[in-house]
């Protein structure tokens, strides 16, 4: 995941920014880390360069 995408991509529980905490990056981009939420801190995962913004009863 590009780190620009952080700038239109929100919460899909409730709308919210992201904070970003990255686990591991190559060639610019994140590829392993988790999107946390500001407001509901609900966290999802990116895994191989991908976030997974489904809800947490669906992943």
């Amino acid at each position: 995941m590009k780190k620009k995408f952080l700038e239109i991509i929100r919460c899909p529980l409730c709308k919210s920014n992201f904070a970003l905490h990255v686990d591991s990056e190559k060639d610019d981009e994140i590829w392993e880390g988790k999107l946390i939420c500001s407001q509901c801190e609900a966290e999802f995962p990116i895994a191989n360069s991908i976030p997974n913004l489904l809800p947490p009863e669906l992943r």
